[in-house]
């Protein structure tokens, strides 16, 4: 599984060091909170508002430069609105590696 970067937040910032702890203070900040609701929302079977976490999720992954991890998402995204779970432990493992990456 591939592993969080910072190479994207680099790119944009053009070597802005204040804006590049901006971003990562509100990912520090909201990504632990869009995991939690999505925890919540998948263990109550509440597919529909499970899709619409992974999909303010998927910005997430996406800044952190994982683009295998992104396109699991999507497909899981659209799994939840069929109301299919099959990916779900796929995500949670992307979930824990982001984590585990930004000391949240």
């Amino acid at each position: 599984m591939e592993t969080p970067n910072l190479n994207y937040i680099k790119e944009l910032s053009g070597g802005d060091l204040a804006f590049e702890e901006s971003i990562l203070s509100v990912l520090k900040k909201e990504f632990p909170e869009e995991c939690l609701l999505f925890k919540k929302n998948i263990h109550a079977k509440n597919y529909e508002e499970s899709a619409n976490n992974v999909h303010k999720i998927k910005h997430k992954i996406s800044i952190l430069g994982m683009s295998k991890s992104l396109k699991i998402a999507s497909a899981f995204e659209n799994e939840l609105r069929k109301g299919e779970t099959k990916l779900n432990s796929d995500f949670l493992k992307i979930l824990d590696k982001i984590h585990v990456y930004l000391g949240c």
